[in-house]
């Protein structure tokens, strides 16, 4: 535990909604959800306005939709939140050399590390700043909590919101925590809270009275002794740089369940590939494939299987992932399906397998063409009417595993899949986003970051006029922080630094 509060974290306010309400106008100041839009789609964020009707993160969307019926549904823009997120952790960057991100919207700081901060005062300053100096750059609002602990700053970035600071001074950790609640301690779930409620525990206060060997006895060794140390305000865990992923995972929840099995293998292998592509994309490889059926009774099992050696080859883990799924029993129908790697590595090793799969099909290939060369056809070239079609199966088989590829690369109808809330772009009108579709029609509010709210317009779904488009920056002209937080040890009165604007949102 410090003596000053000087790590620090960070925490955007409804993030994903906040992004959403930056972006689009037309929604600033009103209800707005992100997440999964089908029958079973799950909130992932719901804005402020959103939350007053009791909607909240990880609810089924379906209820959402009864609570607050009026409000804007959209799917998540993942590329945008990486987008600001980058901006985000690259401020927090120039604090410290120890940030500890959690996920895009959240991080510990270690402010003492950056030397830009040793005591409250200090501390204070440095919070106020980064809050005005994300605004000014992202456009977006984030709270700030500050203690001598991470548990502590988490819980003070949390007291804190929306878009708020609050610092707690050491020595008065055990009269904050008191009176809240147990569930605010990290570990304390539903069922650990319904236990303890039960054993008449119920705020943070009667934990540290009932005494270690108390909580013991109802939790266990472990979970008793660190609950205790925790209601206590006790936390020695540093700010750890750098988090090491310890898997690789992607799923879907399918809005009608499947029972076709030649289906539920090509979105095994769909999985697989997207799998792959997020473990390329970490610079990573794994030698555990693990497969995740969720069947139409909510049962949930889970398989796995060790490869000889790390690898981050597409056709080895689609392999692997037909392999387990054969020795799961989908009768009655399959509601969720996730593809995973563990054992993480830096480095490949070359599969037998998939050696032995190449030369397969490198011997079939040569194969047909001495049959056809045997026969006198011609064997097919780079032009001609028929030379797209094995290129196109052959790079369909080799799987790109780009979730959403290019609109160019798609043909006809599949190319209007127009998502409620994606970028789009049109030629007389303009840059806007979509608001639904369906009927053969979808409709566009054309606005932009920065601009007031603006004008719908209806097209049909093949319009070549209209063609998708990458979000827009939040702030057209972001203000020059390049020489922040320079200053920060010779002002700490809170002053802002040049450039940036000094009023509260």
């Amino acid at each position: 535990m410090r003596a000053a509060p000087t790590i620090l974290h960070l925490d955007m306010d409804a993030f994903y909604a906040s992004a959403e309400q930056a972006a689009k106008p037309s929604l600033r100041g009103k209800p707005v959800v992100v997440g999964g839009l089908g029958m079973r789609g799950v909130v992932a964020t719901a804005s402020y306005e959103a939350r007053r009707f009791g909607v909240h993160s990880a609810m089924p969307m379906a209820q959402a939709r009864r609570l607050a019926p009026n409000a804007a549904y959209l799917v998540p823009r993942f590329s945008l939140y990486r987008s600001v997120s980058d901006q985000v952790m690259e401020l927090l960057g120039r604090l410290s050399p120890l940030v500890e991100p959690l996920s895009l919207d959240e991080a510990f700081v270690d402010l003492e590390a950056g030397g830009v901060a040793d005591d409250s005062r200090s501390a204070r300053a440095v919070g106020e700043q980064l809050r005005l100096v994300i605004r000014a750059v992202t456009g977006l609002s984030g709270s700030v909590g500050l203690a001598g602990s991470k548990m502590l700053a988490k819980i003070a970035s949390e007291e804190a919101k929306p878009d708020g600071l609050l610092l707690i001074e050491p020595g008065t950790e055990r009269e904050l925590l008191a009176p809240m609640s147990v569930r605010i301690l990290p570990g304390v779930g539903p069922a650990t809270g319904d236990h303890l409620r039960r054993a008449g525990m119920t705020v943070v206060h009667d934990l540290a009275e009932a005494g270690e060997a108390e909580l013991v006895r109802l939790l266990g060794r472990a979970h008793g002794a660190a609950l205790h140390r925790m209601a206590l305000g006790y936390d020695d865990r540093p700010v750890v740089a750098e988090r090491d992923a310890k898997s690789v995972s992607v799923e879907d929840t399918f809005d009608v369940d499947l029972h076709d099995r030649v289906r539920v293998r090509t979105e095994v292998e769909r999985l697989a590939d997207r799998c792959v592509q997020r473990l390329r994309g970490a610079g990573r490889s794994g030698r555990t494939v693990v497969l995740k059926v969720r069947r139409y009774d909510f049962s949930t099992l889970t398989r796995s299987e060790t490869l000889r050696g790390p690898t981050d080859d597409p056709v080895v883990v689609r392999e692997a992932a037909a392999r387990l799924l054969e020795a799961v029993d989908t009768t009655g129908g399959v509601r969720l399906l996730g593809v995973g790697v563990t054992g993480l590595a830096d480095f490949t090793q070359e599969d037998l397998f998939a050696q032995a799969a190449d030369a397969r099909q490198a011997a079939e290939a040569k194969q047909a063409a001495d049959a056809r060369e045997a026969a006198g056809a011609e064997p097919p070239g780079d032009s001609g009417p028929d030379a797209e079609g094995p290129v196109a199966a052959g790079a369909e088989r080799a799987g790109s595993a780009a979730d959403d590829p290019a609109p160019e690369a798609v043909d006809g109808a599949a190319a209007r899949r127009w998502s409620a809330g994606h970028d789009v772009r049109h030629d007389v009108h303009g840059y806007g986003w979509v608001q639904g579709s369906g009927v053969g029609r979808v409709t566009v509010r054309f606005e932009e970051p920065g601009s007031t709210p603006g004008r719908v317009r209806t097209f049909r779904v093949d319009d070549p006029q209209l063609r998708p488009s990458d979000p827009l920056p939040l702030v057209s002209d972001p203000v020059d922080y390049s020489s922040w937080p320079a200053s920060l040890p010779k002002s700490l009165s809170g002053a802002v630094p040049e450039g940036v604007a000094e009023s509260s949102p």
